[in-house]
């Protein structure tokens, strides 16, 4: 796709509409001296090139990657219109537009009935989820995983509302003895689970939580912001595109999902409410987060009075169910013309996710053959998760393998030629020991190294990334200490 081409496209509808209205004169406050534009434009490129290439697959850090340039198209054409999406008035068409992929969002996650928007980020929408929960079970707690994303616990001081923090298993994932034994005491109203936490990818088994939770009358609400894209793949459907082979056949066992995660994702249908970020894995730009109920009766929650919006339709406004106000249309826009050319079907924007998955499943098998690198524990997503191995036939020191994790981070980013940018994940001593019994816990906690393959291109690059990694890791454990460790 070449994007100027279509960049150019919506400048042009833009100007086309724009003349149906007839000529106006621009006032001179808004003049800017072309010479003094160049100057400052310069200087903006200039400093955007200190960013790290999240564009490139030598960059297997964070959650990070560009949009598809069918979004950025898209958003480009409708900011020039620069619609609001909080009332009709203010977003007539990208309204329509939010409403159709929202549409699309509640069928991919296997609601029937729902209410839902986009939202400014994932963190709103799990504001809003646990607004809900305040409202539908007052004066009770919410109970979250301990590597439950630290938004809730934010969100939830923000509402006055207490948590409940409930231990993992050896996975990272909500410990089902331990959630029994806490909703058995009445004392939480709302469980929130987690299908892909940030640090490991880990998906609580929320198919096992949700009737857990109903026979305590316990509310549930998935966030599924990093990972409910990948109910695409639940079906145990696999795309039909290569991963890199030169046979040109795709491998679909490696791009499927584990049984247990499978049907953790099937059961975001059967939750109270969702939270799930098109600007992950929905290739969309910052900007782009979703919240859904299954019961489009919450709406009375939302319920609010503004003497000067809401007019011109008796349609529901988007503002009226929402918390917040001002949303960019061009969000909407984006996502839906993204949706048009990448439908939420296996063979559509799951090939793209599928992509991933098998590039996190192939490295996860090329670190257990390595002698420079050790598996911290296998994938469920798309994140791995690794450290440097010992050099000598010994029990890994907790203490040496953060300082070793850490030096292959910094070499790595900081490499003058073929540089890699990955990321590292701090965990408790226990966290570890559980996965590695023989380890030597010297430290109350290390890091581990973290990438996310969520770019397709990563399944490609695997061979050189993990050569790359290798190298640095063999490195790592030479290098003198870090100043300061």
């Amino acid at each position: 796709m070449e994007l100027e081409y279509w960049l150019g496209r919506g400048v042009d509808a833009f100007r086309e509409w724009a003349s149906a209205y007839g000529e106006f004169a621009t006032h001179t406050s808004m003049a800017v001296d072309e010479a003094a534009c160049e100057v400052a434009f310069e200087e903006l490129t200039a400093r955007l090139r200190g960013s790290y290439p999240f564009f490139h697959p030598c960059y297997a850090g964070q959650m990070l990657k560009p949009p598809h340039p069918v979004a950025i198209a898209g958003y480009a054409a409708a900011m020039l219109v620069n619609s609001n999406n909080h009332a009709l008035d203010g977003g007539p068409a990208t309204s329509a537009m939010e409403e159709e992929v929202v549409e699309q969002l509640a069928g991919m996650a296997g609601f029937t009935a729902h209410l839902g928007h986009l939202t400014s980020s994932g963190t709103q929408a799990n504001l809003e989820a646990l607004f809900v929960a305040r409202e539908s079970r007052p004066g009770t707690a919410v109970a979250v995983s301990a590597e439950a994303h630290y938004t809730h616990a934010r969100m939830c001081h923000l509402l006055g509302v207490p948590v409940q923090t409930v231990p993992v298993d050896a996975r990272g994932r909500m410990d089902m003895g331990e959630l029994d034994r806490l909703l058995s005491t009445g004392v939480a109203g709302t469980v929130v689970v987690t299908t892909g936490t940030t640090a490991l990818g880990a998906v609580d088994p929320l198919h096992r939580v949700v009737p857990l939770a109903r026979r305590y009358g316990v509310r549930v609400h998935a966030d599924a912001a990093y990972g409910g894209f990948f109910r695409l793949l639940a079906d145990g459907r696999t795309d039909g595109r290569t991963n890199g082979r030169t046979d040109g056949r795709a491998d679909g066992r490696r791009a499927s999902l584990a049984p247990e995660t499978a049907a953790a994702l099937r059961a975001i249908a059967q939750c109270d409410s969702v939270a799930i970020d098109p600007h992950k894995h929905g290739l969309q730009p910052y900007g782009c987060g979703a919240v859904l109920f299954g019961d489009p009766d919450v709406a009375r929650f939302f319920r609010h009075d503004s003497p000067y919006t809401y007019f011109t339709s008796r349609r529901p406004h988007l503002g009226e169910i929402s918390l917040e106000c001002s949303r960019s249309g061009a969000a909407a826009a984006a996502l839906w013309l993204t949706l048009k050319l990448l439908p939420l079907i296996p063979d559509g924007l799951g090939a793209v996710l599928a992509a991933g998955r098998r590039a996190a499943v192939r490295w996860s098998e090329l670190i257990n053959a390595s002698p420079y690198l050790e598996p911290y524990q296998p994938p469920e997503l798309d994140i791995v998760t690794y450290y440097p191995a010992s050099p000598v036939s010994s029990p890994p020191r907790l203490s040496r393998v953060g300082v070793a994790s850490e030096e292959v981070m910094h070499r790595g980013m900081n490499a003058k030629e073929d540089p890699v940018f990955l990321s590292v994940a701090r965990v408790s001593a226990d966290a570890f020991t559980a996965r590695r019994a023989d380890a030597v816990a010297d430290a109350d906690d290390t890091h581990v190294l973290r990438s996310v393959l969520m770019k397709p291109e990563s399944e490609l690059y695997l061979e050189r990334l993990h050569q790359r990694v290798e190298q640095l890791a063999k490195a790592s454990w030479t290098a003198p200490r870090r100043r300061g460790r």
